[in-house]
């Protein structure tokens, strides 16, 4: 079972689509929408990382942080992100450890669960029946925004 809500994020360093170190800690006083995904340039992995590059404006003018996390590595991640111009990193989880951490471990890939964490480092929101065309929408609708 993923994280419930009211519980504390795991507190995570992870390696993001370019190499760059990105920590929790570093969106301190922002939301942060964390959502787990199976497998980059997979159909709803590709829908869903759309629906989030689409609605990238209206998070970045709301305060709200995007991280996509899966298990691939960051190769797979550069080439996810050049060829369906994502604008907001990919966390790089070959070691599963967010995975792990988050308690989204299907089998050698990540669940298809989204976590809300507020400016607090509190779970407001687990989405674990995901839409992914219309996934960016659900999740700014849950935000009231």
């Amino acid at each position: 079972m993923p994280l419930a809500v009211g519980t504390d994020a795991p507190a995570f360093t992870a390696k993001d689509t370019n190499g760059n170190t990105v920590s929790l800690s570093d969106f301190a006083g922002k939301t942060v929408v964390v959502y787990f995904y199976p497998k980059d340039d997979t159909p709803g992995c590709t829908k869903q990382a759309c629906s989030f590059r689409d609605a990238q404006s209206e998070y970045q003018g709301k305060n709200v942080v995007v991280l996509g996390v899966s298990a691939d590595d960051q190769a797979a991640h550069q080439a996810f992100t050049a060829k369906y111009n994502l604008n907001f990193p990919l966390l790089v989880d070959t070691d599963k450890a967010l995975i792990k951490a988050f308690d989204v471990d299907g089998g050698g890939y990540a669940k298809r669960v989204t976590f809300v964490i507020d400016p607090n480092g509190k779970i407001i929101h687990v989405d674990s029946a995901v839409n992914t065309t219309t996934h960016a929408s659900d999740v700014l609708k849950v935000l009231g925004l």
